[in-house]
């Protein structure tokens, strides 16, 4: 993070961003933690915008993206990482050194657990991990809303059935990650990310483990990354909710041109894929699955700048680009700094 503080640094002097008020608590939080397990979900609902694509498909998030939320006391620059998983490919390895860069780059980490499950040895994986992690940790159990109040485990626990429970009630999966924090001495915080639900008390615990220090970026900013980059990530939400099997995981997004006109903002974007089969798919009968993936993602582009879009895909071929160390870079795709 070197390089932001003394851009940032650079910035205050130039009067691009303001100098912070007395007692401003400022940091970065890495989150980390199991493909899907709301990661991206949380990021999103804590900076109040959507910048990162979220589907049911795990490893959803292929590059660190940055959030950042501005309080009148804090900022807090969220880092979201890859899904910490056994790699099974060359971009695997290069999702999942990711995000063990960031756990070395950061002032706090969160790492998210699903509290619909209990623990299991995926969790207990990077719990190890951060076995001699010398930064302060929280586990955030998330997925509150999805425990069950009637589960049948919570009498084999030898506690009552509970009807119209509150999202944030003690439930039994629960113990199995406070168990996995005390053997760290971590602090928990449980919340739902889909609802809102025990989000201002995550984030008072996360502003206390922030030292006082300068507005890192200007306070109306919600993220670091270019509109072009969240355009293809919004691109390649669509084809992980419309496509199934093979198909998501092997897909990258280039934009190719950005047009912008006074009363419209034209787009040209190229899906990538490592098959033939797979750019049938993507096309469709007569265009028409190629056509919904336009249209839906044209809809979260025009949110995303407040104007109105022309998006025009082109599906290409590019074998085996996930194995290729030299076409992830093309792609975008690389071990960051």
């Amino acid at each position: 993070m070197s390089d932001i503080v003394a851009n940032s640094l650079a910035q205050i002097g130039f009067g691009l961003i303001p100098a912070a008020p007395v007692g401003l608590r400022s940091g970065f939080v890495g989150i980390i933690g199991r493909p899907n397990v709301g990661k991206s979900t949380l990021m999103n609902q804590l900076v109040g915008q959507k910048i990162a694509i979220t589907s049911p498909v795990a490893q959803t998030t292929r590059n660190r993206l940055r959030g950042i939320l501005t309080t009148p006391t804090a900022q807090l620059i969220f880092v979201d990482t890859p899904g910490i998983h056994k790699p099974h490919h060359q971009l695997g390895h290069v999702l999942v050194k990711n995000a063990q860069l960031a756990i070395q780059a950061v002032d706090v980490l969160l790492f998210v657990v699903d509290g619909s499950v209990e623990a299991g040895g995926g969790d207990r994986f990077i719990a190890n991990l951060l076995t001699h992690c010398q930064l302060p940790v929280i586990l955030g159990i998330n997925k509150a809303d999805q425990q069950s109040g009637e589960a049948e485990e919570a009498e084999e626990a030898g506690e009552p059935r509970s009807f119209g429970r509150s999202p944030l009630t003690p439930h039994p999966f629960d113990r199995t990650y406070q168990e996995l924090a005390a053997s760290q001495n971590w602090a928990v915080a449980k919340f739902s990310a889909l609802t809102g639900a025990g989000l201002d008390e995550l984030q008072q615990q996360l502003i206390q483990h922030l030292e006082p220090g300068p507005y890192y970026y200007p306070p109306d900013l919600v993220t670091d990354q270019p509109e072009r980059f969240i355009m293809g990530e919004l691109i390649r939400e669509q084809v992980l909710l419309l496509t199934r099997e093979e198909v998501p995981h092997s897909t990258a997004i280039t934009i190719d041109k950005v047009d912008e006109e006074p009363t419209i903002t034209r787009v040209l974007a190229t899906i990538y894929v490592e098959r033939p089969s797979q750019k049938g798919i993507l096309i469709g009968k007569r265009g028409e699955m190629l056509k919904a993936i336009g249209s839906a993602a044209r809809q979260q582009i025009q949110k995303l700048i407040a104007g109105k879009v022309y998006l025009e895909l082109f599906v290409k071929v590019q074998p085996k680009w996930r194995q290729s160390g030299s076409r992830l870079a093309e792609l975008g795709y690389r071990v960051e700094e």
